[in-house]
């Protein structure tokens, strides 16, 4: 496996940060916004029109579905529950199941190039030392294993003494990584956590599914203040972000999105668009 500093470590990073922003590339800035955003990103960084890119989102009052979750026997029923809780739901084009995000959450976007050369492992495990080196001057507790009746579970599920409050997911698109992570930095995780348990009861209805949908306990789920015992703020977190990027490359830039990003982010975003037609 690469050593996860050689995977990150690269001479220039484009830096977006589009945790506060209304508007992205001509769309309200919400999650289906972001989805088709990373990819255009994503295939900007593959032809080497970007230089690589780190991406900062956060969405109000939202649950990202994975492909699976729109099977659902009474997805119809799922949607309509969390609707009532005004939450929007959509359906992700990257791997994983439900995740709750609100504005205690921020997103990273890890966009790399080298999809030939880099195993899914590598990636995720250079998300996951990315993570733990924000916060080593805080903690050296924080593991990567699956957690067991977390929402989204999966190997890279970041914990602190078994409470997760970080998941990983990932999306390859022509030689362009995007490698997604969401932290619970602030707010009420077990709400979000009830909130995805009871949206999975509904749109299931105990009925007998092919794929095994999770069984969301939440007092495994707990946000990074919460298990640090300090009241971290997503600013906070932001800057921590541009701090340990700082020791990985050499200079950090924003640019304007280019013309042929905007026509890649229209296309992915009707792509997202219809992927969500049917829920």
């Amino acid at each position: 496996m690469k050593n996860w500093k050689e995977i990150i470590r690269h001479k220039t990073f484009r830096y977006i940060d589009h945790s506060t922003a209304t508007m992205v590339a001509g769309k309200p800035n919400t999650a289906l916004a972001s989805f088709a955003m990373d990819d255009a990103l994503a295939i900007s960084v593959s032809e080497a029109a970007s230089p690589p890119v780190i991406r900062l989102w956060v969405h109000p009052d939202t649950i990202v579905l994975g492909i699976p979750d729109s099977r659902l026997p009474h997805i119809d029923a799922g949607m309509a529950f969390l609707e009532k809780k005004n939450y929007q739901g959509i359906v992700r084009n990257s791997g994983g199941l439900a995740v709750a995000l609100d504005e205690g959450v921020l997103n990273i976007s890890l966009i790399i190039p080298g999809a030939n050369d880099l195993s899914i492992y590598d990636c995720y495990e250079a998300m996951v030392q990315f993570v733990q080196a924000m916060f080593a001057d805080l903690t050296d507790a924080m593991e990567a294993y699956e957690i067991v009746g977390s929402y989204c579970p999966g190997d890279y599920d970041l914990s602190i003494n078994g409470k997760k409050f970080a998941g990983i997911s990932q999306r390859r698109v022509k030689k362009g990584i995007s490698v997604q992570i969401y932290l619970d930095i602030e707010g009420n995780s077990k709400a979000r956590a009830s909130l995805i348990r009871e949206f999975y009861h509904i749109a299931k209805q105990n009925e007998e599914t092919t794929f095994t949908y999770p069984e969301v306990t939440p007092d495994v789920m707990a946000s990074l203040s919460d298990l640090l015992g300090i009241p971290l703020t997503v600013e906070e977190v932001k800057q921590r972000v541009m701090d340990t990027l700082n020791g990985l490359t050499e200079e950090i830039i924003t640019m304007p999105m280019q013309d042929t990003e905007q026509e890649n982010f229209d296309k992915r975003y009707q792509q997202m668009i219809k992927r969500n037609e049917n829920i």
